[in-house]
């Protein structure tokens, strides 16, 4: 049976406002110029600067460019670390998770004796190391955890900036094991070894492939080895003889891995073919990061005791590009994409990608702790509180 409609009758068009319509040609002639502008003058204009103005107008913040800091959880052997959605802090406390507001997003509240934070750009991990537990977060909430089982104890856990994460423990029936895990925390690969110990791992950046550090012995002698390893295989694709080296740290970059031990930093091809080294000797290290985007900042010491006194910069062919004299003490120190920062208890300096001094502040309220954005702006934080410094130049 049809049901009989009516036709709707026609709706009486409203005249529209001249006022909006000119505000809206106004606005979009504005967009489409901005766009213009961008593409004409793209070589003259910092994106990284227009960023951070974004960023300023999002937060509170001083004549300085400091936001108003926010209460953290605290603890002894603090770690912080800026997300590109918040702030990470891991102590012997437990692990706790911020927005850039100070809004508690996730947290795990639990005693750590060694408590250590490894983070990326997205993704920041807690554990204790020694121990079986760890605690991945992003994207604003704990997105992944894990417990091992069986006496396995943690010895390292990195993640890449896609959310990868590679971990490496001693597990019963094995010397050592690296096990991948993608972005979903689903478990991508496993290698164990019988014959040598896995002490650590990272992801490269596209998630294919895996280095390993790993250490035996021989004839009483101690030996270091670098495996690469495909994700869709348990036989390295390539190995690196390292000797009597101690890697005490490393970071996967796209087509390049950085190996930091006690008196060199080593780059190295995934290939195994190309190993290049810094050397620091006479000079002692006295510290290191491997965050920045196609460069390492260390920092030496004349003697094997005391601070450092010079700061420099190693490019990926392991050369030093640059010299920094230092004159006070330094606290703390990052690197992130094109800029470092160096923390002392009364100035705090950033630098950008042409190795200069763009943005410093003075009297940093007694900050302790320093990490990096993207962007060139500086999570600063002391025991109590932590806070954004977003340079305005």
């Amino acid at each position: 049976m049809e049901e009989n409609k009516k036709a709707p009758a026609p709706k009486r068009l409203r005249k529209p406002n001249i006022l909006v319509r000119m505000l809206a040609l106004a606005v979009t002639t504005a967009l489409v110029l901005g766009a213009l502008a961008l593409v004409v003058y793209r070589d003259q204009v910092n994106l990284s600067v227009l960023k951070r103005w974004l960023d300023l107008q999002s937060l509170q913040t001083s004549d300085t460019g400091e936001a108003v800091p926010f209460t953290h959880a605290g603890g002894d052997k603090l770690s912080v670390a800026y997300l590109n959605s918040g702030v990470v802090t891991v102590s012997a406390a437990g692990a706790h998770y911020y927005g850039l507001d100070g809004v508690s997003l996730a947290d795990r509240v639990l005693s750590m004796e060694n408590p250590v934070l490894s983070a990326s750009r997205t993704t920041a991990v807690a554990y204790d190391a020694g121990n079986q537990s760890l605690f991945a977060f992003r994207n604003g909430e704990e997105y992944f955890s894990l417990s091992l089982s069986g006496g396995a104890d943690l010895l390292s856990a990195r993640p890449n900036d896609s959310g990868w994460l590679a971990v490496t423990a001693q597990q019963s029936g094995y010397k050592g094991a690296v096990t991948v895990y993608d972005s979903h925390g689903s478990q991508v690969i496993q290698i164990s070894l019988s014959t040598v110990f896995a002490v650590d791992a990272a992801v490269s950046p596209d998630g294919q492939s895996v280095a390993v550090i790993t250490m035996g012995q021989t004839g009483g002698d101690f030996f270091s080895r670098l495996l690469f390893y495909p994700v869709n295989q348990e036989e390295p694709s390539a190995q690196v003889e390292l000797g009597s080296l101690t890697v005490l740290d490393m970071d996967y970059e796209d087509e390049l891995l950085w190996v930091l031990c006690e008196d060199r930093l080593l780059t190295i091809t995934p290939d195994g073919q190309t190993v290049q080294t810094f050397l620091l000797t006479p000079s002692y290290l006295k510290g290191c990061t491997l965050e920045g985007e196609g460069f390492a900042l260390l920092l030496t010491g004349r003697y094997r005791s005391g601070g450092a006194d010079r700061a420099l910069i190693v490019d990926r062919e392991a050369q030093a590009i640059q010299t920094i004299t230092l004159t006070g003490q330094v606290l703390d120190y990052a690197a992130c994409g094109e800029y470092f920062a160096l923390l002392s208890g009364s100035r705090l300096a950033l630098f950008n990608g042409q190795l200069e001094q763009f943005a410093s502040l003075e009297d940093p309220q007694g900050a302790r702790k320093v990490d990096l954005a993207p962007n060139g702006s500086a999570l600063l934080a002391n025991d109590q509180q932590a806070w954004l410094f977003i340079p305005q130049a």
